[in-house]
């Protein structure tokens, strides 16, 4: 099978989509099928590159980690006529995923959405953020979805939560896999050497982007109140971001950044060194739709403490691979801390059974079969295109999908504006 991936980050990006991505490209290659990836230039990217397609793009935008991608390289066509793709996945509504499902309708060709992110939580990063703005944009994502064959979500409460807001079309659970063997053999007491944490230290640790989305000022603070607490405790960070001064500077006014450990963006080998160091893996993000980074630190036999989301209520289970708060507070956060640290010896060797245990569900292997499952009912439902298929009815399945896609951003605007008046009305009636 010939897929191809369309997405607006990628290697060498650091997130949990281009991970995503790149994890699939991986699985389907070892079991013999081609992938193509279309994807935005980012700084650092090779210059050669197999099967990848980069478009020009404006990188850094509005001060985020993300590029958005120009018009169309020159080339674009004649790569694809070239890799014949029998498939196409989306992996953004948005810039690029606009190019995947043009792509779909002018060459009849199915087209799948794997819906990784609650977008209306991304809408800082744009210079005119607001309530209107983020219906906007969740309204888009929906449209989007419908739009396209299937959607597939990363996280049953992710799945439920798209056809609570209207989303019609198929929707399948498919979470993206890890690879847990990489996690058992990793020396974590060797890593902590490396980095200079005592071997005794309690060490609480974060893995990710160091972003405004993930929620890291309520993490850095809940963090730092524990460490002030007890000693012997540390906290490690691995990932780079705009938020990274704001969390040196917090620990550094509490007279706790000795006891702070930045280590910016690790390579693979190191990473899973670094979750086997940890005691406890911390999340309180409100904007996954999975937590990539949750299942890795249990395969590190690390249990979780964790603020309940979307994605994150999927495989955090309070009590038996870590804990999971039903709210965001700083006092119920330390104490959760508090407790995975006077776990007896006993309790905590079945906090670690019960992460590895649900690691194993999060295979990478599980998922990309279900994966191509689904690539091939979708096959057999929607038919491959003719090669004789004439140029005219291209050019108008191209202009049928051109007219979609306004038609979404037309509608996607409406419902912003209205849901916009309705509160005005609400708040003057008040």
């Amino acid at each position: 099978m010939n897929i191809l991936m369309v997405t607006n980050t990628f290697t060498p990006h650091v997130g949990g989509v281009a991970r995503s991505v790149q994890s699939y490209c991986d699985a389907f290659r070892q079991q013999g099928h081609r992938v193509l990836v279309i994807a935005p230039q980012f700084a650092g990217a090779p210059a050669e590159e197999t099967d990848v397609l980069r478009f020009p793009a404006v990188e850094h935008f509005h001060g985020s980690d993300f590029s958005v991608p120009l018009p169309a390289p020159v080339g674009l066509q004649r790569t694809l006529d070239a890799f014949a793709p029998d498939i196409v996945h989306s992996h953004h509504p948005f810039l690029l995923g606009d190019t995947a499902l043009r792509t779909a309708a002018q060459r009849h060709l199915p087209i799948l959405f794997t819906h990784h992110t609650m977008y209306e939580r991304y809408t800082h990063y744009l210079p005119l953020d607001s309530e209107r703005v983020r219906r906007f944009v969740m309204e888009l994502a929906v449209g989007y979805c419908n739009l396209c064959d299937a959607v597939v979500a990363p996280s049953t409460t992710l799945a439920d939560c798209l056809r609570h807001r209207g989303v019609q079309r198929p929707v399948e659970v498919i979470p993206t896999g890890i690879d847990p063997e990489p996690f058992a053999a990793a020396d974590g007491m060797a890593f902590r050497r490396a980095v200079g944490i005592p071997e005794d230290a309690f060490v609480v640790g974060y893995v990710g982007r160091l972003s405004a989305e993930k929620n890291l000022g309520f993490l850095a603070q809940a963090v730092a109140r524990f460490l002030r607490k007890h000693h012997r405790a540390r906290f490690l960070i691995a990932g780079e971001g705009a938020c990274k001064q704001q969390i040196e500077g917090m620990f550094s006014e509490q007279g706790l950044r000795d006891r702070l450990h930045m280590l910016g963006v690790l390579d693979r080998s190191q990473l899973t060194a670094a979750y086997r160091a940890l005691d406890v893996f911390v999340f309180a993000s409100q904007s996954e739709t999975q937590g990539m980074v949750l299942a890795e630190a249990m395969a590190a036999a690390t249990p979780v403490v964790a603020v309940a989301a979307s994605g994150v209520r999927d495989i955090v289970r309070d009590g038996f691979n870590g804990r999971l708060l039903p709210r965001e507070n700083l006092g119920d956060f330390v104490g959760a801390l508090q407790g995975v640290l006077e776990l007896s010896a006993v309790e905590r060797l079945e906090l670690q059974q019960g992460a590895l245990e649900t690691s194993r569900e999060f295979s990478m292997a599980r998922s990309a079969d279900r994966m191509l499952a689904l690539y091939q009912r979708l096959l057999q439902h929607h038919g491959k295109a003719s090669p004789e298929q004439s140029r005219w009815g291209a050019a108008c399945h191209r202009l049928e999908e051109e007219w979609k896609i306004l038609s979404n951003i037309t509608r996607a605007l409406g419902e912003a504006l209205s849901a916009e008046a309705e509160l005005q009305v609400r708040e003057t009636s008040e």
